[in-house]
């Protein structure tokens, strides 16, 4: 299962190598991200397929995970419009988009909703 994991870190310099390190040493795939500062801290959003493990490596290094939920991630063709048009499906059915990013190594968007299962069908 797709999931997100929300983790907050501080907003130092060698916080992300920290969080790579933490799951590298335990195998944890890490198959997309996003990352933002703000306010003295790093929010990360990071993709993994098995969360149990990740929670694991995530608790032993002591960083927290500050919220974890199940994520889409579609694949989309790589042309104008794609986002444009995914991303209307999702409104016309009622859908609201609560977080968006892309994946490493494919053209795929990660899409954490409101009602994941509108999502799916509509999509």
């Amino acid at each position: 299962m797709a999931t997100d994991l929300s983790v907050i870190l501080e907003d130092n310099p060698g916080e992300l190598a920290r969080l790579g390190e933490a799951t590298g040493q335990h195998g944890i795939n890490v198959l997309g991200m996003a990352a933002f500062t703000g306010d003295g801290r790093g929010v990360i959003h990071m993709l993994v397929d098995d969360p149990g493990p990740a929670r694991a490596a995530l608790e032993q290094a002591e960083i927290g995970i500050a919220d974890e939920r199940e994520a889409l991630v579609i694949d989309v063709a790589d042309q104008p419009g794609s986002l444009g048009e995914l991303a209307r499906r999702l409104g016309e059915a009622g859908v609201n988009i609560e977080l968006a990013y892309t994946t490493f190594g494919s053209v795929r968007i990660v899409i954490v909703t409101d009602d994941l299962d509108a999502a799916r069908s509509v999509l």
